[in-house]
């Protein structure tokens, strides 16, 4: 049925436009309150200055209730705003057409509120140019290849594989389809600025790329573990965590006392494990036990100890950051098969805590044991549940190795030598070690251990590591109402009147403005 002409259409004006959705994908929350949300916003916006064009994508049913509501705001203040969405959720299986036909109904009812405020278009009715450019076929090539790695929460995959193929070719299909309509739609639009969630993976990775292919500047955001915050990035995928800008603009700057204490302040909370700020998340499952107490657990010796402190598989916050190594998984397969023939240093493997919260991720304890048939005695595999706190691993190791994991830094904080191995934000500043080849990493390896106690870092190097520190955990989030996770509790503490008014635009009008691709500012 659901390639008949109006079969969905008229099942849904007859039958299921007004019963319960019982589809993952239901907006019918954010349907009720949008009448009222509108109508708080039409006053404010009609006595606003004209502002931008702005193009807002969203896909996924959470994106698009909590971008429903971010563009009326960008309403409020002027922006005539677009909001584009696609409206799935299985993005890693096939959906009947039938089926997504109806989810297009269902969203068009859902917004229909924001209209005059908001225009509101489904990339699935977007009619695609024929052909794409080779660096969008390219672009379409990664991003698909990242998708499968992020459904399958691993860093293999195998072409000769039926499940593995079938979704990557799925990804590949549906890209593909984005890319081509998000073209023709974004030169017939030709908008000032596209906002994009995320802006790595999926189709908000595609409409990215698609978007900075014709030189239109894209702004993509996401969040971290802090409420009322909010990650921004111009011109780049926020997931990538580029920082040059606040390092150019701000790490000149000398760190003040009450600076300092701030950052301690959240490390102690975090070797502690205790939440810290408007977060509820906890960094460590065990508090801090001390460096004795954790040397006697693991029985170590005297002999120097290196810390290897792993990601999570299939974070989008990893992807795309190899650098020689061809994933994280080659990385410390090929580590702990050289640490294996030095047994003159003890290597200790941080497992990733987050792992506990994706079971069906590959463990990294997993890759060690594929990697060495016998694990030697000198190398210990510390498990995401094991009660061993990574605070007191920091303060034990002699030298540490990293990926992109912010683990990186903080030893860097504590003046040990850090050989950085991924593309994390805090490479090239001066505090860690960057090879950028094999040969590079293992001659590195091979100088640090030699001489562990002249790699030190000097206090120059640590200021500026606590410097740094304080920018990225401080200066780089922004302030903003609504965090998509719990966002209609944050809609209760933060109605739209209340950030309009004068007492949000006061916390939130530069973030704002932020969005829409005015230049980052500090207060």
């Amino acid at each position: 049925m659901g390639d008949l002409p109006f079969t969905a259409e008229i099942d849904w004006m007859l039958r299921s436009k007004n019963r319960a959705r019982k589809d993952h994908f239901n907006l019918d929350r954010l349907q009720k309150s949008l009448p009222a949300a509108r109508a708080a916003v039409e006053p404010i916006a009609k006595s606003a200055a004209p502002g931008k064009k702005v193009l807002f994508f969203a896909t996924l049913h959470y994106w698009i209730e909590q971008s429903a509501y971010l563009g009326l705001a960008l309403a409020g203040l002027g922006h005539k705003v677009t909001l584009l969405t696609l409206p799935y959720s299985e993005w890693h299986k096939q959906k009947d057409n039938f089926t997504q036909r109806q989810r297009i109904l269902h969203t068009q009812d859902a917004l229909s509120t924001l209209a005059p405020l908001i225009e509101h278009a489904s990339l699935l009715d977007l009619k695609p140019v024929s052909a794409l450019p080779e660096k969008l076929q390219a672009d379409v090539k990664e991003i698909s290849l990242w998708d499968a790695q992020y459904t399958l929460m691993r860093e293999e995959v195998d072409m000769n594989d039926a499940e593995d193929r079938a979704l990557y070719d799925l990804r590949i299909e549906r890209n593909t389809f984005a890319a081509k309509a998000a073209l023709e739609y974004l030169q017939a639009k030709k908008p000032d600025v596209v906002l994009i969630p995320n802006g790595l993976i999926l189709e908000m990775g595609i409409v990215f790329r698609v978007a900075r292919y014709l030189g239109i500047d894209a702004v993509t955001y996401e969040f971290n573990d802090q409420r009322e915050q909010i990650w921004l990035a111009q011109n780049s995928s926020i997931m990538q965590q580029e920082t040059d800008y606040l390092v150019d603009a701000r790490c000149g700057l000398p760190v003040t006392d009450e600076m300092f204490e701030r950052v301690a302040d959240l490390e102690n909370a975090r070797r502690g494990a205790r939440v810290w700020g408007k977060s509820k998340r906890l960094w460590q499952y065990i508090s801090s036990q001390g460096a004795a107490e954790t040397r006697k657990m693991l029985n170590l010796d005297d002999r120097p100890v290196v810390m290897l402190a792993a990601n999570v598989l299939g974070d989008s916050l990893t992807l795309g950051r190899d650098i020689f190594a061809s994933s994280m998984t080659e990385w410390i397969t090929r580590t702990v098969q050289y640490f294996a023939k030095r047994n003159d240093v003890q290597l200790v493997i941080r497992v990733h805590p987050g792992e506990k919260l994706v079971p069906q991720a590959k463990s990294m304890g997993i890759v060690v044991r594929e990697a060495l048939a016998e694990l030697p005695s000198h190398i210990h595999v510390i498990g995401a549940l094991d009660n061993i706190n990574t605070y007191d691993l920091i303060e034990i190791a002699d030298v540490g190795l990293a990926y992109t994991t912010t683990v990186g830094l903080e030893t860097a904080m504590n003046g040990r030598p850090v050989i950085s191995c991924g593309q994390t934000h805090y490479r090239g500043r001066g505090i860690t070690l960057d090879p950028n080849t094999w040969d590079e990493y293992y001659s590195v390896l091979e100088k640090v251990l030699n001489d562990i106690p002249s790699r030190q870092l000097s206090e120059k190097q640590i200021e500026f590591a606590w410097n740094y520190a304080y920018r990225f955990f401080f200066e780089y989030p922004r302030p903003f109402p609504w965090r998509l996770m719990n966002f209609w509790d944050d809609l209760e503490v933060w109605p739209l009147e209340k950030v309009l008014s004068e007492e949000g635009l006061a916390q939130f009008k530069d973030t704002f403005g932020f969005l829409v691709g005015e230049p980052f500012t500090w207060k």
